[in-house]
């Protein structure tokens, strides 16, 4: 048989010649390096920089790191590192509540040593500190366990600062705290100097209790205050090793600027008061200055319905134009004879709890009440009500077809009001919000679906 030449072959296999296929391995050699180049000076999938270590095991950059410059290999290290210190002085604050429920609280009460006004005043909100933190905790301790049952090791999906934002409510629970701390020791120190049984208690508790670690009631009476004075600090730590692309970033400015005006706002009641203490000082800047205000505005609306804060949620906040129509006349919701001003308005709702009791953990119930306050901007440094607040339990609610960036309220036997704010969006979401729990609440209106004319139907209103 004839030899056959591997040229031939090639021909009768793959119709490539001699020449071209040396071409391609070369050129697929070239690729290959090519590849092997970019591969070796790759960008970092979190700062998109090209100045990756040399060596892909360099301090904590593992196989799973390989794609990271070694600055944010150090990075995600510090972020870490920031999270789990966040997660655990948390728990750890938690431990000082519980210990001054069980171990002061609790016995002081069920000896008798002093009134359940005297506790009142002593321990003053500290089972609401205890809730949210126990609440507060729990969330956090879930995302950190989710994160690593899904492979990430570097926490990078834990966010912070959202789960603090939803949890936002809890910094006025410190104002409340923090504000009668002073008028609480005092009452402490009185007391023991006046009964020597709780005097000796406090003693015994200090030098054979282990669980508090030879601290007394005073130290632990101090946590809350030191507790909310370092979570901007905390925050910070977690801002400067998260990167600006990061989906919490933006969540974690926020929220250490709410806690940051907070401790403002309560320095500022501090002085008010006469106080000589307070809290660490922080720069203020406009936004601060914002938030400040808006503090000031629900005290005056709490203070105004009479609710418990607790049981009170601040569903909408806000600026809106008001006008009132002349009395016993239609007006066009659109037409220039309104004269509409400036006013802001807060929508508050108060949840029934289902347990009564300080010291027992109360889940919020159903909605007991709904108000609309109405307040003018700030004049002389004070916030004025414009009027009495509005129960949309004998409100009504609706909106008129031809004018849809407006909204009216009326009050049963007395007073109209139109509403509007300067973003269309926004004028429709006050509108549903404050439609839905004038319905929810007003019985008498659920026949009629809350329209203030049977003759309108369903139809032409804003879904």
């Amino acid at each position: 048989a004839t030899r056959t030449k591997a040229a031939d072959v090639e021909r009768a296999d793959s119709g490539i010649g001699q020449m071209p296929a040396r071409k391609w391995r070369n050129r697929a050699s070239e690729t290959l390096s090519s590849l092997q180049a970019w591969e070796a000076h790759r960008p970092c999938t979190d700062c998109g920089e090209r100045d990756l270590p040399v060596e892909p095991d360099v301090q904590n950059c593992n196989q799973r790191r390989a794609d990271l410059c070694e600055k944010c290999c150090k990075r995600r290290t510090e972020r870490k590192e920031s999270v789990l210190e966040f997660v655990n002085t948390e728990a750890s604050y938690g431990e000082d509540l519980r210990i001054i429920k069980e171990e002061f609280y609790l016995p002081m009460q069920a000896a008798g040593l002093l009134s359940q006004e005297q506790l009142q005043g002593i321990f003053s909100n500290i089972q609401e500190l205890i809730d949210l933190n126990e609440n507060f905790l729990e969330i956090l301790q879930e995302e950190i366990d989710q994160a690593f049952d899904q492979g990430d090791d570097d926490l990078m999906t834990v966010c912070i600062g959202e789960i603090f934002l939803e949890f936002v409510n809890m910094l006025p629970a410190f104002q409340t705290y923090c504000l009668q701390q002073s008028s609480s020791v005092n009452m402490l120190n009185a007391l023991e100097k006046e009964k020597e049984l709780l005097r000796i208690f406090l003693n015994v508790s200090q030098n054979d209790n282990t669980a508090l670690r030879r601290m007394n009631l005073r130290s632990f009476l101090m946590a809350p205050l030191q507790r909310v004075t370092k979570y901007p600090l905390l925050l910070s730590r977690i801002i400067k090793a998260t990167t600006e692309y990061h989906p919490d970033h933006g969540s974690l400015r926020e929220a250490k600027s709410r806690i940051e005006s907070h401790l403002e706002h309560i320095n500022m009641k501090t002085k008010q008061e006469g106080n000589t203490w307070t809290l660490r000082s922080f720069r203020q800047d406009s936004k601060k200055k914002r938030e400040v205000i808006n503090i000031e505005m629900r005290e005056t609306a709490l203070k105004t319905v009479g609710w418990l804060r607790e049981e009170t949620r601040f569903v909408m906040e806000g600026s809106l134009q008001l006008a009132q129509p002349p009395d016993g006349q239609w007006v066009k919701k659109g037409s220039k004879t309104l004269k509409f001003q400036n006013m802001q308005v807060l929508l508050l709702v108060n949840m029934k709890r289902v347990s009564e009791s300080s010291l027992e953990s109360a889940e919020p119930g159903p909605v007991k009440d709904a108000v609309l306050v109405l307040i003018r901007d700030k004049n002389n440094g004070k916030f004025h009500l414009l009027r009495e607040p509005l129960r949309l339990s004998n409100c009504i609610v609706s909106s008129d077809p031809d004018c849809d960036d407006t909204f009216e309220l009326i009050e049963i036997r007395r007073e109209a009001f139109v509403f509007r704010d300067s973003d269309r969006a926004r004028t429709h979401h006050w509108f549903r919000q404050i439609r839905r729990y004038s319905r929810e609440l007003g019985s008498w209106k659920k026949r009629r679906n809350a329209l203030p004319n049977i003759m309108i139907s369903t139809p032409h209103t804003r879904p």
